[in-house]
């Protein structure tokens, strides 16, 4: 999924989630200028940060 793609499906905002791949919390793949984040990536980050705030990056736990 793009990162817009990711936005509506998890309610993330988009620059969240730009911030959260700027950080290499969540692993992407680019090609070109698109950001391609895979389904079960950004399941399972959903699942281990639950509850936490996302905009701070100490609590935020990496996909690996």
């Amino acid at each position: 999924m793009t990162i817009d793609e990711s936005a509506d499906c998890t309610g993330i905002g988009r620059n969240t989630l730009r911030k959260l791949v700027s950080w290499g919390k969540i692993p992407v793949l680019r090609i070109g200028r698109k950001t391609i984040i895979r389904v079960d990536v950004i399941s399972a980050f959903m699942e281990i940060n639950q509850g936490c705030d996302l905009l701070d990056c100490a609590q935020v736990q990496q996909v690996t």
